[in-house]
């Protein structure tokens, strides 16, 4: 079976939001095990636990808004060659794989930014910056992906 540039770059497409939301599922699902923990001694805490769990969700967004990019530009091409639909994917990478990552590891982190927070109630300010450094890196590959896909002639 032979491939044609445009599959390829559906490919990669949906790779970017599958990838990214794998990521967010993985963190949300990581600061979820600590945040119930919290929780079933300290249900007072609800509302800064759910910011705490939801932080890690940010990646997945981002991977669509990847996906929904990339497909605007594959939907207005006439035709695309294989080397376009690869230089598509490698404008993709950084947000398949930088939100892939930064997913699960903003979930490690605001797994530990709750257990602060359990200890110390007051400390939810500080402990929110732990996971929000993380998301840095999660914008950083979105970016990187904009300005690799407006170099992507198709």
């Amino acid at each position: 079976m032979i491939i044609d540039g445009r599959s390829l770059a559906l490919i990669a497409a949906g790779l970017a939001a599958g990838l990214s939301a794998a990521g967010s599922g993985l963190g949300v699902g990581l600061a979820g095990k600590a945040t119930s923990s919290v929780l079933s001694e300290k249900p007072g805490l609800f509302g800064q636990m759910l910011i705490l769990q939801a932080l890690p969700g940010t990646q997945g967004f981002y991977g669509f808004v990847a996906m929904f990019l990339a497909l605007a530009r594959i939907n207005a091409a006439q035709a695309i060659t294989i080397e376009q639909a690869l230089q598509l994917g490698g404008a993709l990478l950084p947000v398949m794989i930088g939100e892939l990552v930064t997913g699960i590891w903003q979930g490690v982190a605001s797994a530990g930014a709750s257990q602060m927070v359990a200890k110390q109630p007051d400390s939810f300010g500080r402990a929110i910056i732990i996971p929000a450094l993380v998301e840095t890196y999660a914008i950083l590959s979105l970016l990187a992906t904009f300005i690799l896909l407006g170099g992507v002639k198709l």
